[in-house]
């Protein structure tokens, strides 16, 4: 029986969040054992659904790495504990970005030949259907060129096995699509990606069109990929925001909207981050997902669903895997 740790604590609505995310992904996965870490008072209608691990305190957003480790009675920490005694598949929280990934990495050890693991998310891919994986999205605010060239790997492992794609496409994240265009750091990685023979690196794209453009896998470093997605995430809430105020100008817009309603709701969906449920950290022994800090029920089951995904590919093995064919 597979097993995944719920840091139940860790999102803004606390247990209001992940209790019930926990009861639907029970229903629909029955045949996981899930391991629910938080106050156990709180936790009393998973008595059937999870084994309940209490812990009574919540990781602060502005925890360090040395300090969440510290913190050996927080939720958090608490559930990275229950991952290794229980040897767990994978290890899901809402809670202080910072923190899990460095006390992910910490605790969990990166895979051999792993220089930096890297955080990804998926982003709707608009003109091949599926999704587009971005990475880096944050697990550092600098990256060398090699650990981008390694990102580019880890990202085509992750496509062929979560999304079964065969040759994704990769492209560089940049500031002009020709050769030649990004930072400094960018276009080292362009020269290591093009004489990379175990993926297929297509050039460079620019963030204007990472939604529309061909490629499965895009590779940036963790500060330009946190701003595109953070990025994105403002623009999609501002476009949903001023369209529903220009509906409310006059009645004809009101009766325009009745008529779209479902259309709308379907574009909203589609783009929402917040329906991809959240960011994977990959590169290290264990499939860890960062849900949003401020997940509801429906979002944090995504996150659930996501992580579920994740062990089902077996992404972590096939990662090993790869980099150990790589030294051979």
């Amino acid at each position: 029986m597979k097993k995944i740790v719920v840091d139940m604590m860790g999102s803004d609505l606390g247990t209001q969040a992940t209790v019930g995310a926990v009861l639907t992904f029970h229903k629909d996965h029955p045949d996981y054992q899930i391991f629910a870490v938080g106050k156990q008072e709180e936790l009393e209608p998973l008595k059937e659904a999870a084994t309940i691990v209490d812990a009574r305190d919540v990781v602060p957003m502005t925890a360090g790495a040395l300090e969440v480790l510290r913190m050996k009675t927080s939720s958090m920490v608490v559930a990275l504990d229950t991952f290794l005694a229980e040897k767990a598949d994978g290890i899901i929280s809402a809670g202080a970005t910072g923190a899990f990934l460095s006390a992910v990495t910490l605790k969990l050890k990166k895979i051999p030949g792993v220089l930096r693991p890297a955080l990804i998310t998926n982003f709707p891919n608009l003109k091949k259907g599926g999704y587009v994986t971005l990475l880096d999205v944050g697990a550092s605010n600098e990256n060398t060129p090699e650990e981008m060239a390694q990102f580019a790997f880890m990202g085509t492992l992750f496509a062929k096995a979560v999304f079964g794609l065969e040759n994704p496409e990769v492209k560089l994240l940049a500031n002009g699509t020709e050769e030649g265009k990004g930072s400094p750091e960018g276009k080292e990685a362009f020269k290591l990606l093009s004489e990379d023979k175990r993926i297929n690196f297509q050039g460079n794209t620019e963030g204007s069109a990472v939604f529309t453009d061909t490629a499965d896998v895009v590779v940036t470093d963790g500060f330009t990929g946190n701003v595109m997605l953070k990025s994105s995430e403002g623009a999609i809430k501002a476009m949903s925001g001023l369209m529903k105020k220009g509906f409310k100008k006059n009645f004809k817009r009101k009766m325009g909207y009745l008529l779209a309603k479902g259309a709308i709701k379907e574009l909203k969906a589609v783009l929402d981050p917040k329906n991809v449920g959240g960011a994977m950290l990959i590169g290290v022994n264990g499939v860890a997902v960062k849900a949003h800090g401020n997940s509801t029920d429906v979002s944090f089951r995504s996150a659930m669903e996501v992580e579920y995904r994740m062990i089902e590919a077996g992404i972590t093995e096939k990662i090993a895997q790869g980099f150990k064919e790589a030294e051979q």
